[in-house]
């Protein structure tokens, strides 16, 4: 069954990595930045305004509260998404969530174990649309029912070059945990295999960077570069 996290449970309102202290970045109580009283605006936090924001968010985001920037990002995701498979617990998953963020995506998916290290999304998971599938099959219901075409990232005999290849515009890239990569059912499933060039000698990259890879490489081919921040 589809499970869909659109806000942080309860054991996620715990401070993250950015949150535990002073963050080198941010504003302080909004009288002392801009010496007025702070504008009647219902996107706004009072308790920011009051005690500063710390966040690890963009400028334009200060002092606006979470639900706020979830629904201007939702005015303009991306119609990409993006599923890791999660069946060995994979420490990747936070990178990867962080990133989708960075990019808008519409979705993360993880597929398999529920749980996984929120450490490396630096808090950006509570601003990133979530999605659980206990197994592929589930998630292939999901990308048929949605109209995305599956496109799988691995380096693996008869894949295309993501350098050379056309990624739809309603697409989900499927990737797999680190080690295995993608599993031969995920990959019989997906209409295309991309792989990306390597020169070293190492057969595989990290998987949080190779999903970064290819989200940017959708970003290059189909995003509006005028709306990014």
């Amino acid at each position: 069954m589809t499970r869909v996290s659109s806000a942080p449970a309860d054991d996620q309102l715990d401070p993250g990595p950015t949150e535990w202290g002073e963050h080198p970045h941010g504003v302080g109580p909004w009288r002392d930045e801009f010496g007025t009283e702070p504008p009647e605006d219902p996107r706004l936090d009072p308790e920011l305004l009051a005690h500063g924001d710390r966040r690890n968010v963009v400028d334009a985001y200060r002092y606006w509260r979470r639900e706020a920037i979830v629904a201007d990002i939702d005015a303009r995701r991306h119609p990409f998404h993006v599923a890791i498979e999660n069946f060995g617990h994979d420490a990747n998953i936070g990178t990867v969530v962080r990133t989708a963020n960075a990019f808008a995506a519409a979705a993360v998916h993880i597929v398999g174990r529920k749980r996984w290290n929120r450490r490396g999304a630096m808090v950006t998971d509570r601003y990133q649309h979530i999605v659980h599938h206990p197994d592929i099959a589930d998630l292939l219901d999901y990308a048929a029912a949605h109209g995305l075409t599956v496109v799988a990232v691995d380096n693996v005999p008869g894949s295309v070059p993501l350098e050379t290849a056309t990624l739809p515009r309603d697409c989900l890239l499927l990737f797999g945990q680190e080690g295995p990569g993608v599993t031969e059912a995920a990959k019989n499933a997906a209409l295309q295999t991309v792989s990306i060039a390597q020169f070293g000698s190492t057969r595989s990259i990290n998987a949080g960077v190779a999903a970064g890879i290819a989200m940017h490489a959708w970003i290059r081919q189909h995003a509006d570069l005028h709306t990014a921040w």
